[in-house]
């Protein structure tokens, strides 16, 4: 099995939220990869990284960092894969708003997609949804996932009209 997705983070102490990302591809069956990498730590490995990854078979790279959250931008400027960054609210973190700002306020011509603070899963759904646009079996894995989102909230509404308040209309 050849992983088609790779989840890099900048240390393991980011695990804890890029394992979200982890679980979406697992759910999806997607075969992926886990590292650490480190734009400042471990330069040489993140460049031979990055302009490997779509010979080595990824199509997709999700990339978490936290406070100034260099991975992602790094990493998008030297492949020609789809990066997704996931910032981090890291213990150095300025509230998650320096991780923000580092993923979205990117150059013109190294797009990295970014997803909301600590939203690792929201990046594996996203990777699924990428990869499912050449894909039909997957891509009718994710309207069905889709789908049991929408039977949520219905199932929700139908809780609520049990509860009960003096001045509730509904």
């Amino acid at each position: 099995m050849e992983a088609k997705v790779s989840i890099i983070m900048g240390s393991t102490s980011d695990l804890p939220i890029m394992e979200k990302a982890a679980k979406a591809l697992n759910d999806f069956r997607i075969p992926f990869e886990l590292h650490a990498l480190s734009a400042h730590r471990t330069p040489q490995q993140a460049m031979d990284f990055a302009r490997g990854a779509y010979g080595r078979g990824i199509r997709v790279v999700i990339a978490g960092a936290g406070g100034a959250a260099h991975l992602p931008g790094v990493i998008a400027a030297l492949t020609p894969v789809p990066v997704i960054g996931v910032p981090i609210k890291a213990s150095i973190s300025i509230d998650g708003w320096d991780s923000i700002l580092s993923i979205l306020q990117m150059p013109p011509g190294i797009p990295v997609a970014t997803v909301g603070l600590d939203g690792a899963q929201n990046a594996g759904i996203l990777a699924a949804q990428i990869l499912a646009t050449a894909d039909d079996s997957l891509m009718k894995a994710v309207i069905g996932y889709k789908a049991g989102l929408e039977k949520k909230i219905v199932q929700a509404n139908r809780e609520l009209a049990s509860v009960k308040y003096e001045y509730k209309t509904n």
